[in-house]
């Protein structure tokens, strides 16, 4: 059993770095397809107005107006989220949620720990149990309530994809963070790597995402952090080697990728506008993050404070900044 939950964390630690070079591979594949047109952005529903007076009449006018205010949104700001299954049981392995300020120019990705705690239909679930239990629409839904923001989209990949995107990129250069050396036989999984500056194929750069600590126990310090950081960075290579000029020609390539690995609710159009906005910004200006919480088992418990800080700073599609009240934390 403990063979079995190691693999599923060694897949989770990859399948972030796929999840967001997608996204721009989705970019190219809309550029070269279709005619630009901004995506809609999604819109509170508005609350009914009544009353028996004209005083009950002016407080639920004010009423209205402020929370129209509280969620009058920024121009171009979208929130997108992306999400895999890689790992058998029909739940989201992975789950990032991806947002695209193109009015400022940054993407910036927050990863949702699967384990968090959200209620489910009124039960204490696993987020990741979302998409098993009502597909995209309910994990965006489950995410979006959390939060206290709109989901506009979302993104599901294969992630079956990683090695073929790499390999169709030509592969990537990247500088490998610490000496690999770890074996696991009953994956048939040998990583060894020299830190340092590398090209590496779809294979070799599987394994290097994949890496948690070496054979004797030695590696990062912390591997979580460690692995997050090494994939954070890998992603930025992997932006930067997408959006070369000499990647131009492979455009077909990508397509079908995408075509292959790939379902969103984002129209060609959406996607076409979506990665002229992308390709504008550049590579260093896609950042990264994960959802602030303490482990508690069986669950991840949100830190209130800090995931509204987190909020407020990447997420926020409002123009006003979201309270704590906004927030759907369960304890």
């Amino acid at each position: 059993m403990e063979k079995k939950r190691t693999r599923r964390r060694r897949r989770r630690s990859w399948s972030r770095t796929l999840l967001l070079a997608v996204f721009v591979v989705a970019a190219l594949y809309a550029g070269v397809q279709c005619v630009f047109r901004a995506p809609e952005q999604k819109q509170q529903e508005p609350v009914p107005v009544s009353g028996a007076d004209s005083g009950e009449d002016g407080q639920a006018s004010a009423e209205a107006e402020a929370l129209a205010a509280h969620t009058a949104r920024k121009e171009e700001f979208y929130t997108i989220l992306v999400s895999g299954v890689d790992d058998g049981n029909g739940g989201s392995d992975t789950n990032i949620l991806v947002a695209v300020d193109a009015a400022n120019g940054y993407i910036h990705g927050v990863s949702i720990p699967r384990d968090t705690k959200a209620l489910i239909d009124g039960k204490a679930r696993k987020i990741n149990a979302a998409y098993n239990l009502g597909g995209m629409e309910l994990l965006a839904s489950v995410v979006s309530e959390q939060l206290g923001i709109p989901v506009d989209y979302t993104i599901l990949v294969d992630l079956q994809g990683f090695e073929a995107l790499v390999d169709a990129i030509g592969g990537v250069d990247f500088e490998i963070p610490i000496d690999m050396d770890y074996d696991d036989p009953y994956q048939d999984l040998s990583i060894h790597f020299k830190a340092g500056m590398q090209h590496l194929d779809g294979e070799e750069a599987l394994k290097v995402v994949r890496f948690r600590h070496n054979n004797d126990g030695s590696g990062y310090g912390s591997e979580d952090i460690g692995r997050m950081q090494t994939q954070q960075a890998f992603l930025k290579a992997v932006a930067q080697q997408t959006l070369t000029l000499s990647n131009l020609s492979k455009v077909g390539d990508l397509v079908k990728l995408f075509q292959q690995y790939v379902e969103t609710d984002l129209s060609l159009g959406n996607l076409a506008w979506l990665g002229e906005k992308a390709v504008s910004m550049g590579a260093e200006n896609i950042s990264f993050s994960t959802l602030p919480g303490t482990w508690r088992s069986p669950y991840i418990y949100l830190d209130p404070d800090e995931t509204l800080t987190l909020v407020n700073q990447y997420l926020n599609p409002y123009v006003e900044d979201r309270v704590i009240e906004d927030l759907a934390l369960p304890e």
